[in-house]
């Protein structure tokens, strides 16, 4: 079968399982379940059309409406740095293409994911329901406010770059949950807070490039 630009369904398996040995297993990575969920999700149905062609390439991609896609090995380290387990309820502020949602939802009972722009949030509902993931539960908002019905999380992660923690998001985690969020303006730290039974224990990982976070309690 071929789906696009003349690459079979044959190739893009054989192109993913080198992305996970070579961008992502190389690095570091040693989660298997992360590993198991980078090898199972096609990252190339997340991809716009005309970009298929680079969906296992090591580099984050333009997905419209200003936003892109991340680059593989930060999708791992991220889900990573979550540490989440088979029965966490995880939020994601910023769903854009909807694959870090994938990756998340092969990994935990359920993902609640926010995003601020309803054409990219409905393109992500449309590929989860193809591929059958329906422990993916989407909503069009503002990401900075979190989402507090669902709330208590078991984790959040942020997929773009705040320049202070948002405040609502801390009140949202249960205690022992972990944030992992880009931290910064033109020069960005992930970080990776923690809840504890007295306060939050903070930790950086390494320099990134995200999109801005956007509080402007307006969607697209």
């Amino acid at each position: 079968m071929r789906i696009s630009d003349d690459i079979t369904d044959d190739e893009f398996a054989r192109q993913r399982e080198f992305m996970v040995s070579a961008q992502i297993e190389a690095r570091g990575i040693k989660d298997r379940r992360v590993l198991k969920a980078m090898r199972e999700v096609p990252r190339h149905l997340f991809i716009p059309e005309k970009l298929k062609s680079s969906s296992y390439d090591d580099t984050p991609l333009p997905i419209g409406y200003g936003q892109t896609i991340s680059q593989p090995y930060i999708v791992a380290l991220m889900t990573e740095l979550l540490e989440p387990k088979g029965a966490d309820e995880i939020l994601e502020i910023g769903t854009g293409s909807g694959y870090q949602s994938a990756v998340l939802s092969r990994i935990v009972k359920k993902v609640y994911t926010i995003e601020r722009v309803a054409q990219l949030a409905e393109r992500a509902r449309n590929v989860w329901k193809k591929l059958g993931y329906d422990n993916i539960i989407s909503y069009v908002g503002n990401g900075w406010n979190g989402l507090e019905e669902h709330s208590p999380y078991d984790g959040i992660i942020v997929t773009a770059a705040a320049e202070e923690i948002p405040e609502n998001l801390l009140n949202q985690m249960k205690i022992g949950a972990k944030l992992v969020i880009p931290l910064g303006t033109f020069y960005q730290k992930l970080w990776v807070i923690e809840r504890t039974e007295t306060g939050f224990d903070k930790r950086s990982s390494i320099a990134v490039r995200f999109v801005p976070l956007i509080n402007d309690g307006d969607v697209v």
